[in-house]
């Protein structure tokens, strides 16, 4: 009897996800992740990534497209996870930051509403929606959102619809209200960008670096990029639905003690110098930390990276030199 072809064992089709958003400072590092743990990842942003990205990319415009338009191509990609990472905090105007930060997530739900295949959604929020903390940082007992920045109030209506449709059943989400994030990535206009460009251009010509910058009174949460895309990732495998979750070290450190460590990282000689405060600008201090209880409960999730090991990373990527500590 002649023996058969082998038998080639069937092999399960990778889990696919949907990144909006993917293209930046957080979503690269969440596509890369997803690829690295086996899934097929479609990033989806305005314009293509700057640096070569080995996932597939599609150019849309969420604050533009209309949601029929998004539906097709949901229907047609069939993702298992849609992770909304879309948003930028730079910049000042209300109107802007609703079309930046609000529409895309309305448009979402209205689309993610009409399909047959309904993907686990996981939205980004920010730390931002709730506001600033009592000056002695002591965190509210369940805090009542109170932003105070076009920012906080654009990604709040957005996190409150999520919110509301995961309430009513119309969707399985999760949202992150991520803190301030640093590392591998971080945008030049940001605090760390500003100082590690002024670094890296002044230490050219040897000799001391000064670096100019607005008061350093906030003491703000900093969380590695690498961390946060480790918690969205749980988010995207918890049967959880319909709560918002602090992601962040649950640790507010003075953002003059962040920059100066970003000095010691760099080994470049530098004298920080604060500009005088602008008049009528408040004087109490603007604190920020995240509660990680939920998080360890909905996600077993914590933060496994210390500020002084993602300063040094994003030092590495930034300069192409090694940290000096």
């Amino acid at each position: 009897m002649t023996a058969g072809p082998p038998t080639v064992p069937r092999t399960a089709p990778a889990r696919r996800v949907m990144v909006l958003g993917g293209t930046g400072f957080v979503g690269r590092t969440v596509c890369a992740d997803f690829r690295a743990a086996g899934w097929d990842v479609l990033a989806v942003a305005r314009t293509a990534p700057e640096r070569p990205a080995a996932t597939r990319f599609l150019a849309l415009d969420l604050a533009e497209t209309p949601s029929a338009t998004l539906a097709r191509v949901l229907e047609a990609e069939r993702p298992d996870v849609v992770v909304n990472a879309t948003g930028s905090i730079w910049s000042r105007d209300d109107a802007a930051m609703e079309r930046i930060c609000t529409v895309p997530t309305l448009r979402l739900l209205d689309a993610l509403a009409t399909l047959r295949h309904r993907p686990r959604l996981v939205h980004l929020g920010t730390v931002l929606e709730y506001g600033p903390l009592p000056p002695d940082g002591t965190p509210r007992p369940d805090p009542a959102p109170e932003p105070t920045t076009p920012y906080g109030r654009a990604k709040l209506a957005a996190s409150r619809a999520v919110l509301e449709a995961a309430a009513s059943g119309a969707v399985r989400a999760l949202v992150l209200r991520v803190s301030n994030v640093s590392g591998v990535g971080a945008p030049d206009v940001s605090l760390l960008g500003r100082v590690a460009e002024r670094l890296v251009t002044g230490s050219a010509g040897g000799g001391t670096v000064t670096v100019e910058l607005a008061p350093l009174r906030a003491h703000r949460d900093y969380v590695d990029v690498r961390d946060v895309s480790e918690a969205v990732l749980a988010a995207a495998l918890s049967p959880a639905s319909g709560r918002a979750v602090d992601i962040g070290r649950g640790e507010a450190v003075p953002v003059r003690w962040l920059v100066d460590l970003l000095v010691r990282v760099s080994g470049v000689p530098a004298r920080i110098v604060e500009r005088p405060a602008e008049r009528g600008a408040a004087s109490e201090r603007d604190w920020i930390r995240t509660d990680l209880a939920p998080a360890r409960e909905v996600l077993g999730w914590r933060p496994r990276r210390g500020l002084q090991e993602s300063l040094a990373a994003y030092w590495a990527d930034v300069s192409g030199r090694p940290a000096a500590v």
